[in-house]
């Protein structure tokens, strides 16, 4: 079936793998937690050679429900409707099948310009950490197209292939019992994979579990590091983080890291950071994260950091943040240049 539609600096927290410079399609947010709402910003930096692209379609996994389009000023939205492989619950409901395919059509995207290309949808509640791909074609003015279809095999770095579909990383995160549930509608935020890294045993205060607390060692004279946990709040009301202090370092502060015109970029909270009720939040390199600003003196790998965060509700608790390796780590602090 199918239905028609008429102050930032930057960071140095940089994915090793994340690929940023390269022209082939890719997702704004690579990351994300299993049972979450996600909206999906596919970003095309060209067009087929010198020719402009007139049509983008993108094929939608298993795994992601409902998916819905975003209206774009310019093109006809199409979408491809089939059955699921499997039923989901979604908001108490069973939905076996919806949206597989979007494409947008009729527009014009020079070669010269880069645009994005959006939908939303619900992540199914797997139950371990999963890699979805999301096989796009550009269609362009002289008929031919840029096939950005290869499938990565498991434990495969996409940024292998040739014609790499974009991948999105579904992560399973401490404490969140969605995981576990393929029937949960339980959100999540937050989005690294803190598999793998070495961390402090896990915490509480309130009703807030902290685990999988760690940071990154620095190189020598480096002033800033970041700070990664994932904080699960299993209350019934909100709490927020507020902010936090360490012998360590002068100032803790929460950031945001944020993709814009393929610059990874990174700014303070002007408020403090929220965590929903019955969800969890992953502080990492990819998203909202603690920044340690103007180091004591750099971190050292084994090390651990103690650190004593502030909630508006909880209240003050100290965790200890174990500082991994920075070689094969998924970000590196020590090179935060200004932009």
């Amino acid at each position: 079936m199918k239905t028609i539609f008429t102050p930032l600096c930057v960071s140095a927290l940089i994915l090793g793998t994340a690929g940023l410079a390269q022209a082939h399609v890719s997702l704004e947010t690579p990351q994300a937690n299993a049972g979450s709402a996600y909206k999906a910003v596919l970003k095309i930096p060209h067009g087929c050679g010198a020719a402009a692209t007139t049509q983008v379609s993108v094929k939608i996994p298993e795994g992601v429900i409902a998916a819905q389009p975003q209206a774009k000023a310019g093109w006809e939205i199409e979408t491809v409707k089939s059955d699921y492989q499997h039923s989901y619950k979604l908001y108490g409901k069973d939905v076996k099948s919806g949206v597989t395919e979007i494409i947008w059509k009729g527009g014009n995207l020079p070669s010269d310009f880069y645009d994005e290309f959006s939908f939303v949808g619900k992540l199914a509640s797997f139950d371990k950490d999963t890699a979805l791909s999301f096989p796009t074609v550009q269609t362009c003015e002289d008929g031919k197209t840029e096939n950005w279809t290869d499938i990565a095999a498991e434990g495969q770095n996409p940024h292998e292939l040739k014609n790499p579909a974009p991948q999105l990383n579904v992560t399973v995160a401490t404490g969140d019992h969605s995981a576990h549930d393929n029937h949960s509608d339980h959100d999540t935020k937050g989005g690294h994979d803190m598999h793998g890294t070495q961390a402090a045993d896990a915490v509480t205060i309130g009703d807030l579990s902290l685990a999988k607390a760690h940071s990154v060692a620095t190189i020598p004279n480096a002033r800033v590091a970041g700070g990664y946990v994932v904080i699960t709040n299993n209350g019934k009301e909100y709490d927020r983080l507020i902010g936090g202090k360490t012998d360590a370092a002068g100032k803790v502060e929460i950031h945001e890291m944020s993709m814009k015109d393929n610059i990874m970029k990174m700014r303070k909270l002007s408020e403090p950071l929220t965590i929903p009720a019955g969800q969890t939040v992953t502080l990492a390199p990819t998203g909202f994260h603690i920044m340690f600003m103007d180091l004591a003196k750099p971190f050292k790998e084994g090390e651990t950091v103690n650190v004593e965060l502030e909630f508006e509700k909880a209240g003050k608790v100290n965790v200890s943040f174990h500082v991994n390796p920075a070689k094969g780590s998924s970000a590196k602090a020590g090179d935060h240049s200004h932009h």
